[in-house]
């Protein structure tokens, strides 16, 4: 990377992150205060409360033996060397959906909203998840995420399904958005 102000975020895998000692020790502190700042502002990440530091550590630690052991691909996207947002897939664990993964989280600081930091991120993904032979990639997205749900159409996901008011927050109920894309009608 260089110095300067950098238009483009660059989007590292585990070995890159891991291959630069600065990025890596800094990573799950980065990792977290973008967690927590985004679900304090209300993003929709799963969490009710802002995971703590040790939440997003573990969970973190859990991806990278994944991503060792072949079954996930972890992203991280930096601008200037800070990082502004991470992403990751699981394979399913069940044997008989073992061919096909869940798309997680996509968390982007919001100071780098609007900088395509989110599409360099999944389109990342996607293409780790075809080179990992991923048949079919699944995600779920709280239905007033507009953002998201337009960002995961665009990239080719296209609905399968859908929970009215599945997801609680408070008092407050949204709809479970269901998403896929099929690598295996893409030939």
């Amino acid at each position: 990377m260089t110095s300067g102000v950098t238009t483009e975020p660059a989007i590292l895998d585990v070995m890159e992150l891991t291959s630069d000692l600065e990025l890596e020790v800094r990573f799950a502190e980065s990792a977290h205060q973008i967690l927590a700042n985004l679900v304090s502002g209300g993003a929709a990440l799963g969490w009710v409360d802002p995971p703590s530091r040790d939440e997003v550590a573990e969970l973190l630690s859990h991806i990278v033996a994944a991503v060792q052991a072949g079954d996930a691909a972890l992203r991280a996207a930096y601008l200037d060397r800070q990082l502004v947002g991470l992403g990751y897939w699981l394979r399913y664990a069940r044997p008989t959906h073992r061919p096909h993964a869940d798309l997680e989280k996509i968390a982007v600081d919001a100071a780098a909203h609007g900088r395509g930091v989110g599409r360099a991120l999944a389109a990342a993904l996607i293409a780790d998840a075809r080179e990992a032979g991923i048949e079919v990639l699944t995600l779920d997205a709280r239905g007033d995420n507009t953002n998201a749900l337009h960002l995961y159409r665009s990239l080719g996901f296209t609905e399968y399904g859908r929970l009215s008011d599945f997801v609680a927050v408070g008092e407050h109920r949204y709809d479970k958005v269901f998403y896929m894309l099929d690598f295996r009608r893409q030939g």
